[in-house]
């Protein structure tokens, strides 16, 4: 229904407040007393809000978790030094030999 050329302008809050709203939702500046009598009064039902409240409550959940003990075995070089002993005897004459001069095979330069 659009009579007056009154458009609908949306949700107005409070309607039963008028005095506090001013001129919202008059036409053309007019005031409550001179808006048009015969427009019948509309209810509008907007659809309902859903308002949830959410309450936690404890739950005790029995994790299991198996673990697993892997021993592991490496061989690794260790040095362990292992001496032998050997003897020898030898005879060594008490007689006294010359010194042996060295020969080389190439002559020394001079510098």
């Amino acid at each position: 229904m659009n009579r007056n050329n009154y458009n609908y302008m949306g949700h107005m809050g409070n309607m039963g407040n008028m005095g506090n709203m001013g001129n919202m939702g008059n036409v053309g500046g007019m005031s409550g007393a001179d808006f048009c009598p015969d427009c019948p009064t509309q209810t509008i039902y907007d659809p309902p809000i859903t308002q949830f409240e959410n309450y936690y409550h404890p739950q005790l959940v029995n994790v299991i978790q198996n673990i697993e003990t892997v021993k592991q075995h490496h061989c690794c070089p260790v040095y362990k030094h292992c001496y032998t002993h050997t003897e020898k005897n030898v005879m060594v004459s008490s007689v006294k030999r010359g010194k042996r001069t060295r020969t080389s095979s190439k002559k020394r330069s001079k510098k």
